[in-house]
């Protein structure tokens, strides 16, 4: 990607990162089943939405030419670490245009949960993720719960994390 577009685009999730911290972006998904998808992760592996159903899913789409998303992803690790035996499984999708630059960030960060690249066919099952970060945090019965888009303080996902480990 130019220098140029990188730019254009990072002000976009910047604008939209705003939006969503004051709650006006609603993409009408929450309290629905999540929209399924089977992606390849970067080890060639076939991952699907449904192999996780009993489980929270932390689902995150990002990128690595944003910030916040870049602070996010050892968080979320630590999450899966902390987490993961009491029923979490972070995946992250990466709406980057080449797998290279998520390779070397992933491989830099330690990552050990799934992580695929995603496209512009499952940004639109999930209504559009034009804004990164967006995550959506899903039930242990496939419905998503919350949906936090841009820069979200970490420790609010994490409570909402919490919560939905609870229930049963």
């Amino acid at each position: 990607m130019k220098p140029a577009a990188k730019v254009a685009r990072l002000a976009v999730v910047l604008l939209l990162g705003t939006m969503a911290s004051s709650g006006a972006a609603e993409n009408g998904l929450l309290h629905k089943p999540a929209p399924t998808f089977v992606r390849r992760d970067l080890s060639g592996k076939s991952i699907g939405l449904r192999a996780y159903r009993g489980k929270v899913v932390l689902l995150n789409f990002w990128a690595t030419w944003c910030a916040p998303c870049q602070v996010e992803l050892p968080r979320f690790e630590a999450w899966q670490k902390q987490y993961g035996a009491q029923g979490l499984q972070v995946i992250a999708i990466s709406m980057d245009d080449d797998s290279a630059p998520v390779r070397a960030l992933v491989g830099k960060l330690g990552l050990d949960f799934p992580v695929a690249m995603g496209d512009a066919a499952i940004g639109k099952r999930y209504r559009g993720v034009l804004g990164l970060p967006v995550t959506f945090l899903i039930a242990r019965d496939g419905t998503i719960m919350a949906r936090f888009q841009g820069e979200t303080p970490l420790p609010e996902i994490e409570k909402q994390v919490q919560k939905l480990r609870a229930a049963q």
